[in-house]
């Protein structure tokens, strides 16, 4: 009898543990983003957006002597010049279960995008992160630590950054309409002669009627 309750518990554990598992087990959230060497660069966070998965830098770990790089002068297209806070990294990631593949990542650092794919842990705890050239086999990955869901303040939390805009401040003004040549006013037309510079007609008085002799 007491065989039988515990391996129905026991059952019931294992059935319930998947799905408690799954439910937690995605890459949304805070990621901590280290070298080989076990050195901190960057925080990240991951969201779901249109069925994909994206990763935005929003944190950065500069070593001493390294200078602070702000934007990403080095990317293109619509990235450029955007501010590295909130410049999303990893983008199009397709969830396979604890999967993630068909996304991009970007290097900041010369602009350059690779291929990616990702694999969760089955604690949750843990993302392999790798960049590719055509193939898997011909890539790089980093193991990344999940941070607390309190890591950075909501208020806190760089947005999605958007591109400096530079253009509208190297355009030339247009000048005003003060700055245009006047148009002379009717004053400064040449005037007409008026009816009383005209030569005067003779009167009747002055016209001489012929006489018709009889």
């Amino acid at each position: 009898m007491k065989f039988a309750f515990a391996s129905t518990m026991l059952f019931s554990l294992l059935m319930a543990w998947p799905a408690h598992a799954q439910s937690k087990a995605t890459a949304a959230g805070f990621w901590e983003q280290s070298d080989d060497k076990g050195e901190v660069g960057a925080w990240f966070v991951f969201a779901e957006k249109d069925g994909f998965f994206e990763g935005r830098l929003v944190k950065m770990f500069v070593k001493p002597g390294e200078p602070l790089v702000e934007t990403c002068s080095k990317c293109t297209g619509d990235q450029k010049n955007a501010p590295m806070l909130g410049l999303t990294i990893v983008n199009g990631m397709k969830r396979y279960g604890l999967k993630y593949k068909d996304g991009s990542i970007l290097d900041p650092r010369d602009g350059s995008v690779y291929h990616a794919e990702m694999e969760l842990s089955a604690d949750g705890q843990q993302l392999s992160v790798r960049g590719y050239l055509l193939i898997p086999l011909l890539g790089r990955s980093q193991i990344w630590r999940r941070l607390p869901d309190d890591a950075i303040a909501p208020e806190d939390i760089p947005p999605e950054n958007l591109p400096t805009d530079t253009q509208s401040k190297d355009a030339s003004p247009k000048p005003s309409p003060k700055d245009a040549s006047p148009k002379p006013s009717p004053k400064d037309a040449s005037p007409k002669p008026s009816p009383k510079d005209a030569s005067p007609k003779p009167s009747p008085k002055d016209v001489k009627t012929p006489v018709a002799n009889p």
